[in-house]
């Protein structure tokens, strides 16, 4: 088998145009490098080099050896170069991850177009996931940062849990609904409504925070006969199925027919958090850095 050292030594003797030449600029003894092209002749069972009156030529396998190596030598250099750029950060590819609660409100957008005109050889694929759907596939190797909702109940040992920012909880409800004429609701007012967005106090996430809002009103929140855990809710309130508490942001991007209200009582808000691995690359790292600079004024 070829090295690398003797596919490059080969090429630099065929550009020098001779021993001599190669072995200055190589700066090795011209036997040395003759003994390696021996040693190529050997293990090819063929001859790559010969020389006539007009000096150093090469062989019908000494010119196809020459055109393989130089491609050879060229695409290891560039996976050098490559393994080295991602290594410092500057090139590679990210793979985000975030909850349909979390929605990319215009800071974060911001900051993916601003992260990627800043290095150019970063490209970052977007996903969604569950909060802690997350945590389990960054844990394991299959994502390399999200932005998941607070509370993450399983907590991974490798990961880090970074606080993103703070945000009110709002109430959708349909356009026509009895409390859609109120300027804003306590949540215990809502103490037998249809909540279409699932809330469960043993999944982490968007759902277990409403479900221990409720219930720190007095009340488990009662499901809807159609509901979904996913930004269809709501579509679900659009079309009258029930009501969902949803963060600001969220609410926000409320379709027509779609009241939005503040929650009246104290403590109706909540978190978004950053996870990433503790030892993940420096591309990783560096854009968790940006993302909690961009998120503090959120």
């Amino acid at each position: 088998m070829l090295t690398h050292r003797q596919l490059r030594y080969f090429v630099e003797i065929v550009d020098a145009g001779s021993f001599s030449q190669a072995a200055e600029r190589l700066f090795i003894a011209q036997s040395a490098l003759s003994r390696q092209v021996r040693e190529m002749e050997q293990a090819l069972q063929v001859p790559l080099l010969a020389r006539d009156a007009r000096g150093l030529e090469m062989t019908a396998a000494g010119r196809s050896l020459y055109a393989d190596a130089r491609q050879i030598l060229a695409a290891l250099g560039d996976a050098m170069a490559r393994a080295t750029h991602a290594q410092r950060g500057t090139e590679g590819t990210l793979q985000l991850l975030h909850s349909s609660s979390v929605p990319l409100v215009p800071a974060l957008l911001a900051l993916l177009d601003r992260h990627t005109q800043q290095h150019p050889g970063v490209a970052i694929e977007i996903a969604q996931a569950s909060s802690e759907q997350q945590a389990l596939d960054i844990d394991e190797g299959r994502a390399d940062l999200g932005l998941a909702r607070a509370p993450i109940l399983r907590r991974r040992a490798a990961l880090h849990y970074r606080p993103l920012y703070e945000e009110a909880l709002v109430l959708a409800l349909p356009a026509g609904h009895a409390l859609a004429g109120q300027a804003r609701v306590h949540v215990a007012a809502l103490r037998g409504e249809r909540f279409v967005a699932t809330p469960h106090p043993e999944r982490g996430g968007l759902g277990h925070a409403v479900a221990e809002l409720c219930r720190a009103h007095g009340f488990a929140p009662q499901p809807a006969a159609v509901r979904s855990r996913k930004w269809a809710q709501l579509a679900l309130v659009q079309g009258g199925m029930g009501i969902a508490i949803v963060p600001a942001s969220m609410g926000a991007l409320a379709p027509a027919g779609v009241r939005v209200l503040p929650l009246a009582d104290p403590g109706s808000s909540s978190g978004v958090l950053a996870l990433w691995r503790q030892e993940a690359p420096p591309l990783v790292q560096r854009f968790a850095a940006d993302l909690q600079s961009a998120c503090a004024p959120i």
